[in-house]
C-alpha cells in the first residue's frame, strides 16, 4: 500500500512520556486540562488537515512534512526536535464519528516545535509552513498493535549533529514505555478524535475531520521522548542535522546506533530513519 501523507489528516499526542512537557516548558499550558488518570496524555493536536478552509484554521491546510529538511521559522529562536514514533492508521467511520482505528505502518517522526509563549493552541507551534515537520521515507508494516507485535521490539533514539559532532538529543526510549500505547492508546485516540472540545490548548478535532471529508487514513505521532541534558538546553541552528531513529533493540544496541549515525551507515530496512538539515 502506498503512503500518501498529503491525503491524511495528521496529529500529535501531547504528554505521552512523563516529564517531556515539563522539560519543554509547556506543562503550565495544561494546568486546567482534566485527564482520566495522572499518567494520561493531555490532548491530541492537529498538524495537517487536508482541505482546511472554513472550520479548520487555514495554516493547517499547508502540507508541513519534509523528509530531508526543516525550514527555520522566521522571527523565531527556539526550535527543538521532537523525536517520536508515528503510526499510520486506517480509519472506520459511522455517522461522522471514528468507530475504529487500525495501525498499519510506523516510522520515525520529528514533530518539530517552536518554544514560544503566548501561542493559544499547540498547533500554532507545530505547523509554520512547508518543511516544518518530518516523517521517515521508510515506514515499516505493523503486524499487530499489541505487546506481541513488532513494535514491542523497537526503541526511539534522536540526535543533533552539529559541526560533524553527534549529540544524543532525546533519551533512548522503548516504544512500549509510552504512557499510553497499544489498545489503551487507540481507545483514547478514538475518544479524543470524536469528543475533544475547543478548550485551553486543545481543539475540536471532529469538526476538522469532517471538513477533511472523513479521511480513510490518519497519521499520529504518538509523543515525544524526554530530552537529554543537551537536548533540553540546545536549540536548532542553521545547518544542524536533526536525526530520529526507530530501531529494533534485539538487533542493535544504543552504541551501535550512535556509531551508525556518526558513520552515516543506517540503511537497514528494519530501521526507520529520518534525517533533516536545518535551513534558515
Amino acid at each position: 500500500m502506498a503512503i500518501n501523507l498529503k491525503m491524511m489528516a495528521t496529529f500529535g499526542v501531547a504528554g505521552n512520556f512523563t516529564g517531556h512537557l515539563e522539560q519543554a516548558g509547556e506543562a503550565v499550558d495544561f494546568t486546567n486540562v482534566k485527564t482520566a488518570e495522572a499518567k494520561a496524555p493531555k490532548a491530541v493536536f492537529p498538524t495537517f488537515i487536508p482541505h482546511a478552509s472554513k472550520v479548520t484554521p487555514e495554516f493547517l491546510g499547508v502540507f508541513p512534512f519534509d523528509s530531508t529538511k526543516i525550514i527555520f521559522p522566521q522571527g523565531e529562536q527556539k526550535l527543538q526536535i521532537e523525536p517520536e514514533c508515528a503510526i499510520i492508521c486506517n480509519v472506520e467511520w459511522a455517522e461522522g464519528k471514528v468507530v475504529a482505528l487500525t495501525p498499519v505502518f510506523f516510522g520515525a517522526s520529528n514533530d518539530c516545535s517552536i518554544r514560544k509563549e503566548g501561542a493559544k493552541k499547540i498547533s500554532q507551534k507545530k505547523n509554520w509552513g512547508p518543511s516544518s515537520k518530518g516523517f521517515s521515507d521508510n515506514a515499516i508494516a505493523i503486524d499487530r498493535f499489541d505487546d506481541k507485535g513488532i513494535l514491542n521490539r523497537y526503541r526511539i533514539a534522536s540526535f543533533l549533529v552539529r559541526d560533524g559532532v553527534v549529540h544524543p538529543y532525546g533519551e533512548d526510549s522503548a516504544v512500549r514505555d509510552y504512557s499510553y500505547i497499544y489498545g489503551k492508546l487507540i481507545e483514547w485516540l478514538i475518544d479524543k478524535l470524536n469528543n475533544q472540545q475547543n478548550e485551553g490548548p486543545a481543539e475540536m478535532i471532529n469538526s476538522y475531520l469532517a471538513e477533511a471529508g472523513f479521511p480513510s487514513q490518519i497519521m499520529v505521532s504518538v509523543g515525544a521522548t524526554r530530552y537529554t541534558e543537551y537536548g533540553e538546553h540546545n536549540f536548532l541552528q542553521n545547518q544542524d542535522k536533526a536525526v530520529v531513529v526507530v530501531y529494533p533493540e534485539d538487533k542493535y544496541s544504543q552504541t551501535d546506533i550512535v556509531k551508525a549515525v556518526e558513520n552515516g551507515t543506517l540503511n537497514d530496512p528494519e530501521v526507520s530513519v529520518l534525517t533533516q538539515t536545518v535551513v534558515v
